[in-house]
């Protein structure tokens, strides 16, 4: 078992075996200021230029130490493949979208027959073949999309989603339906091209904006059909208090869920995960302690984060571009001091 790589290892854990240490890295965007800088390729070039895009991501690993990368770095990816108005963002600023494509109705509107060819995915595909010819196969390749709630949400509103789901239940259904089938369709564009596990980013999904009640009847069948449509592993992120709805997001059929540190009872998220056969990651605070806290204040929260059996140590949602390296560093050295037990509660 000591003797697993780091691909080894995730796999095994996803398969539900025992792994000799818990993984640490990001199932969120984490390409910090001081990783452009030090590797030489930095946004906004690297969210469309498949050799900065490969470079950026794999430094996640050669500087920080991650065991696993993760990439692209922003939720617009099939928003603008789809006909979205995006802020192409800065160095500091991920792309955002703008202007959906439509208000109402949605009569006609269907996922493009080229979705694949569509804004930058071919050159976020054409850097997952880059990225694992460069690291081979012994390092896991995270690749994420934007959930279909997220995208409703672009190609929207989320003042018009929010009252649709009030108002005309019947429009949702479908928008959501169209988002859902374009999830899945990138996600095995994705295990294609050599990638190890697809993460679906919800935010709107969370309920804070949602109720738990509507995210079981509008969403929770639809996050089913993606896991069912997906050719691999699949992980749900989900922001904000997302107690309410764990059972919910650990019963659609995902592999694993991704936390923030916001969520409120994290054991037993942790111990409803697991009867649901779904592995948890997370959950250290982005917004606080990986952007402004110490390197101990770092460590002290991942070991919270590990007592509470979380399966892979990560950062709660995505890092803030100034987050230091130090930080990133820092997951990894509380995982080894965990892991050779020189902690102690």
């Amino acid at each position: 078992m000591h003797d697993l790589n780091l691909k080894d290892r995730l796999l095994k854990l996803f398969e539900g075996e025992d792994v000799d240490k818990v993984p640490v890295g990001s199932f969120t965007t984490s390409p910090v200021v001081e990783l452009m800088d030090m590797c030489g390729a930095a946004r906004p070039e690297a969210d469309s230029d498949p050799n900065k895009m490969a470079t950026l991501t794999i430094s996640q690993q050669e500087i920080a130490g991650f065991e696993m990368v993760r990439f692209p770095f922003d939720c617009t990816i099939l928003g603008e493949a789809m006909g979205c108005e995006i802020y192409s963002g800065t160095k500091e600023r991920t792309p955002s979208v703008i202007n959906g494509p439509f208000k109402d109705p949605l009569n006609g509107f269907e996922v493009p027959s080229n979705l694949l060819d569509r804004g930058r995915i071919p050159s976020i595909l054409e850097a997952a073949d880059i990225i694992r010819e460069r690291i081979g196969d012994e390092l896991p390749i995270v690749a994420g999309l934007e959930g279909p709630t997220d995208l409703a949400v672009s190609l929207s509103s989320l003042r018009s989603f929010l009252l649709w789901t009030i108002k005309d239940r019947e429009k949702v259904e479908q928008l959501l339906d169209i988002c859902t089938e374009a999830c899945i369709e990138l996600g095995n564009a994705y295990l294609d091209h050599g990638v190890d596990v697809v993460c679906i980013a919800d935010a709107v999904a969370s309920p804070e904006l949602v109720q738990p009640s509507d995210f079981e009847e509008l969403i929770k069948p639809r996050y089913s059909r993606i896991t069912k449509g997906i050719n691999g592993l699949s992980v749900l992120h989900v922001c904000g208090k997302a107690d309410p709805i764990i059972s919910h997001m650990t019963g659609c059929g995902f592999d694993g869920i991704s936390i923030e540190e916001s969520i409120q009872d994290l054991n037993t998220a942790v111990e409803v995960a697991h009867r649901n056969n779904t592995i948890v990651i997370g959950n250290v605070s982005t917004s606080v302690t990986m952007f402004s806290g110490t390197p101990e204040q770092v460590k002290e929260e991942a070991f919270k984060s590990l007592d509470a059996g979380v399966d892979i140590l990560a950062p709660g949602c995505g890092l803030a571009p100034q987050t230091p390296i130090r930080n990133l560093k820092a997951l990894v050295e509380a995982r080894n001091e965990y892991c050779d037990q020189s902690y102690t509660i």
